[in-house]
């Protein structure tokens, strides 16, 4: 019995260590030197502060490819209904800027919100993840 309790310790030992080295890899993985690469200009979240409902809110996000091959985007979806997209159809040669324009619909929000807008893109996407995400928050009030 301490055999197989023993043997049991030192298989679940290995396997916290392997699953903890694994997240560590990922979390510090480098781009791959042939990659389009995001830099947004004013980072990844945009903060709308408190905003009245009622008027569409608009804001572009501004990014630079910084990798070495050409960057794609195929396709721009907000989390909900309530943002209309736009966003540069033709490839961001490296060096180059881009642009994706968002319109929040107020009359949708109250209070705070968060919202996700996913991009389907051939740029390196930190985390493994399958697609590149940017956010948009802030806070719905009345008019006055």
């Amino acid at each position: 019995y301490k055999r197989l309790l023993l043997l049991f310790s030192i298989c679940l030992s290995t396997f916290c260590f392997i699953q903890t080295s694994h997240a560590q890899d990922t979390k510090t993985q480098q781009p791959p030197k042939d990659a389009a690469i995001f830099k947004f200009k004013d980072g990844e979240t945009y903060d709308f502060g408190t905003i009245e409902i009622g008027p569409e809110a608009p804001h572009t996000f501004e990014f630079t490819n910084v990798g070495n091959q050409p960057l794609f985007v195929t396709g721009v979806t907000p989390s909900c209904g309530c943002t209309h997209v736009d966003w540069d159809k033709q490839p961001i040669a490296p060096g180059q800027k881009g642009h994706i324009s968002l319109n929040l619909i107020t009359t949708e929000q109250k209070g705070f919100f968060k919202k996700e807008v996913y991009i389907q893109t051939n740029a390196y996407i930190p985390n493994g993840d399958r697609r590149y995400t940017i956010y948009i928050k802030g806070n719905a009030v009345k008019k006055k």
